[in-house]
């Protein structure tokens, strides 16, 4: 508790200004951003990480793709992420991770499964997002060409068609998820089937991290980042949309 109390006083805020800042955002990513309610997973932590020290987040939503183009061309003044394109050499300032996205393998607990190499996805139905066999190809390329892969960017549909075991294994994000998995269960007033997951992949937290041209800014958010850890309300954010009780 005394260490706890130490990082909060140290972080404590000093609200002395108030400047916006305009941030490219990818289009609808549920459960991190939803563009119509400028809510979110994504979009709540890195908005109170910058109201932190007295800023104030714009989103400004893009395609996916033409988020660091607009970034670049300096029509806002940060980014969500760089989507593999090094800012450094434009002099941009990155900052520390506001949220990951944790792709695993998921399947039914009943299934009895283990995944720990691509030969064990051999036999099985894997159901992806749009993309993925592109960026794991080790993985996913002989599912493919048995036949046995596909890809549906409506991840509710991954949940239920897993859950109905129409598909041995899901890959997908933990907290998209579990955020659909919540949504089908409201929905149905049933609870699904116990999952299992499977790490296939090491976590780098610095694949995906906010960018920004103003270095203050950057530090000013990453001390904000690292008051809503300590204090537990960047977990609490979390819990908002992932759990059943965090509504």
């Amino acid at each position: 508790m005394k260490v706890l109390f130490f990082f909060i006083m140290l972080y404590l805020p000093t609200l002395t200004f108030c400047d916006e800042v305009l941030m490219a955002f990818g289009e609808s990513i549920p459960p991190f951003s939803f563009p119509e309610s400028n809510s979110g997973i994504e979009i709540e932590v890195i908005s109170e990480s910058l109201a932190f020290r007295g800023y104030t987040l714009k989103p400004v939503y893009y395609p996916l793709a033409r988020v660091p183009l607009a970034f670049k061309q300096k029509q806002v003044d940060a980014a969500m992420t760089d989507l593999g394109h090094d800012m450094r050499a434009v002099n941009a300032y990155y900052a520390n991770s506001a949220v990951v996205y944790d792709n695993v393998l998921i399947t039914l607990k009943k299934s009895n499964l283990t995944i720990t190499k691509p030969e064990d996805l051999w036999g099985l139905s894997v159901i992806s997002f749009q993309g993925a066999k592109k960026r794991y190809p080790v993985w996913l390329a002989p599912v493919d060409q048995a036949q046995k892969y596909f890809e549906q960017n409506n991840q509710l549909l991954q949940v239920l068609t897993l859950d109905r075991g129409r598909y041995d294994v899901v890959l997908s994000d933990i907290s998209i998820y579990k955020y659909y998995a919540l949504q089908a269960e409201r929905k149905s007033g049933k609870k699904l089937n116990q999952i299992k997951m499977h790490r296939f992949v090491n976590l780098n937290p610095d694949d995906y991290r906010p960018v920004f041209w103003d270095e203050q800014i950057r530090d000013d958010f990453n001390e904000g980042l690292t008051y809503l850890k300590v204090t537990g309300r960047f977990q609490a954010i979390y819990d908002k949309y992932i759990t059943a009780n965090g509504d």
